[in-house]
């Protein structure tokens, strides 16, 4: 993750439109900033009287804990359904936003998994991603979901 930029850049930019009179085009071709960068320090500076950076990063609960959970656990052993079935069920009747990418992350991995098992039957197959699901750890799967953007913590 990249760092802000430091405190006496920022001080400098507004000095320079604020004291000086500058535009806020002006002064980030002059430190070589982007203008966006000094457009939100000026907004910044005018709402609070200050230029430092706001938090970086932070936690981000998992989406899926508690009631959702528990109701994702049900809706499994109750019948059988499509990953975009799914996706829209969590959307319409939980509210929850939910991204496909870490479903695909996962089946990506099992199906590289099940070609080095070279299983070709029905039962081999059914066999072999019983075993090869085991091999998901617990860290693996909470970072497919910090890679979606959810956190994973």
């Amino acid at each position: 993750m990249t760092k802000p930029y430091s405190m006496d850049l920022r001080e400098r930019v507004v000095s320079a439109v604020d004291a000086e009179g500058m535009s806020r085009h002006e002064a980030a071709a002059r430190f070589g900033i982007a203008v966006s960068s000094a457009i939100r320090w000026m907004a910044r500076y005018r709402k609070t009287g200050n230029v430092a950076p706001s938090k970086i990063g932070g936690y981000k609960p998992k989406t899926l804990r508690g009631e959702h959970a528990s109701w994702l656990v049900a809706r499994c052993q109750e019948s059988d359904f499509t990953i975009s079935q799914l996706v829209e069920e969590l959307k319409s009747l939980r509210g929850l936003k939910v991204d496909r990418r870490s479903v695909e992350q996962v089946f990506a991995k099992l199906k590289h998994l099940l070609r080095k098992a070279q299983a070709r039957s029905y039962d081999a197959v059914l066999a072999a991603i019983g075993a090869l699901l085991k091999s998901y750890a617990p860290q693996e799967c909470a970072n497919y979901l910090a890679n979606c953007g959810y956190g994973a913590g």
